[in-house]
């Protein structure tokens, strides 16, 4: 598999995050701090850790009492302007998106049929509808 994070990526994905990263062993740590709540979470991003038969990319967040991993993200779109990072993993008509935010905020939504990203958001149920929106901006990704 090739992989989906170098330095140059790190860089970019502190900035938009507003944050420093540190690299500890084979992984890059970034805590996300939410000032108001004195919530703190971390970032990790493993480039390439064993995950079966192949290496692939791994994204936790470490957040309170709740973990979140997202194994063999396929890629990820950061956006300035929202204070974002969307970390993706697509396999087959499945993607699956790990967005987090600056101020300690994530979201998981997981197992999303690409059609819900491409698709008419007005014809979706409301449920439905908020993955397709937050996943959208890495509609590049899906294919």
């Amino acid at each position: 598999m090739k992989p989906v994070f170098n330095e140059a990526d790190i860089e970019a994905i502190a900035e938009t995050l507003c944050t420093k990263w540190s690299q500890v062993e084979n992984k890059y740590r970034m805590p996300l701090l939410h000032p108001k709540k004195e919530q703190v979470s971390l970032l990790e991003i493993f480039p390439a850790v064993s995950t079966g038969v192949e290496k692939g990319a791994i994204v936790s967040v470490y957040m309170g009492d709740a973990h979140l991993q997202l194994q063999n993200c396929t890629g990820y779109v950061v956006s300035k302007m929202l204070g974002e990072v969307i970390f993706v993993a697509v396999a087959g008509d499945k993607v699956t998106g790990l967005v987090v935010a600056h101020e300690a905020g994530c979201s998981l939504f997981a197992n999303v049929d690409k059609s819900v990203i491409t698709g008419d958001f007005t014809r979706m149920a409301p449920e439905v509808t908020m993955s397709g929106v937050a996943l959208s901006l890495a509609e590049d990704l899906i294919g």
